[in-house]
């Protein structure tokens, strides 16, 4: 059985609208959510890219019950690993048991904003592994010094602790990466249901019970709108390839995706009223491997696609996988 998800959007949203959505979820019967960790968003379109450390406190509580995910948290460049280790670890408190802190390598839209070098994919690997290091270091609560090949932290100590330290997801897109999470963390996540990164993931030693899926959706009374408002807001789903993680600027976005067809993102991302089409992208998943889908629905009718979801999705959740 796949479990459902929900997708709280940084991009989209004012922080105190993410946290009212994160309680609809909850009320309409999602035990997951995700939320984006951006310093920009993708395009000008998405209006928003509040700090999510500060947005979780909120959530913390507003919510009883829902699992919160970031999706994804860099923790390599923008944000040293010892700080993101005590922000984890303060939110993991004020969420008991249900928050993971989910990682990958960043892209460069979000990173560069320091004026530090942007490091090849093999780098921020190699970064990632170490920063993952650290931060398990520190949640022991005791005085951590480390001199790596890209970080240090001298004498360092964490006070504020949660009972368990919250798990460590990785993201990944292809087998190398997924190879990664597998030696080095508790959980996959990706956006894609591909199945060759699931095994890649699964041979490394990666826990097949918690693997995460990203599903892009934009729920609407009429396709072709939703087709529409998709194209308006996220024409970034038409991109492919390592193109997201290399470009600098939002604006840079946007003249990349000026080819992006309504034609495009009507194959890139499920549109319309119909559940049919859904519930077949969501067993694609399930059928790569995938144990946990989290939908993310683009635009402002995020209730409308509560409502949905509530008659229409999750009570098939349970014939899935």
């Amino acid at each position: 059985m796949v479990q459902l998800g929900y997708t709280l959007s940084s991009e989209e949203f004012r922080p105190n609208d993410i946290v009212a959505h994160a309680r609809r979820a909850e009320e309409t019967g999602f035990t997951f959510a995700g939320i984006s960790d951006h310093f920009h968003p993708w395009v000008d379109a998405q209006k928003h890219s509040p700090f999510v450390w500060s947005t979780l406190g909120g959530i913390a509580q507003s919510t009883e019950r829902l699992e919160i995910l970031t999706g994804v948290t860099c923790p390599l460049i923008r944000i040293h690993p010892a700080i993101i280790a005590q922000a984890a670890a303060t939110v993991a408190d004020m969420l008991p048991g249900r928050f993971i802190l989910g990682l990958g390598t960043g892209e460069y839209l979000n990173e560069h904003v320091t004026g530090a070098q942007w490091p090849p994919i093999s780098k921020r690997q190699e970064m990632l592994v170490e920063a993952i290091g650290i931060m398990r270091d520190l949640w022991r609560g005791e005085y951590t010094t480390h001199y790596g090949a890209h970080y240090t932290v001298e004498n360092a100590r964490i006070y504020t602790l949660p009972e368990t330290p919250p798990p460590i997801f990785v993201a990944a897109a292809g087998p190398e990466s997924a190879a990664l999470a597998g030696k080095h963390s508790d959980g996959l996540i990706s956006t894609a249901p591909v199945s060759d990164v699931v095994k890649a993931y699964g041979e490394a030693g990666g826990d097949l019970g918690r693997v995460y899926g990203q599903l892009t959706v934009c729920w609407g009374k009429d396709k072709k709108k939703a087709v529409q408002t998709a194209l308006e807001i996220w024409p970034n789903a038409g991109l492919s390839g390592q193109l997201t993680q290399e470009l600098a600027l939002p604006l840079y976005f946007e003249a990349a995706t000026e080819l992006v067809t309504a034609e495009k993102i009507e194959q890139e991302i499920v549109c319309g009223p119909d559940p049919a089409p859904f519930l077949e992208k969501i067993r694609e998943y399930a059928d790569a491997g995938f144990t946990h889908v989290y939908l993310h629905q683009i635009g402002p009718d995020q209730e409308g696609f509560l409502d949905f979801a509530k008659r229409e999705l999750l009570p098939h959740a349970t014939q899935i996988g």
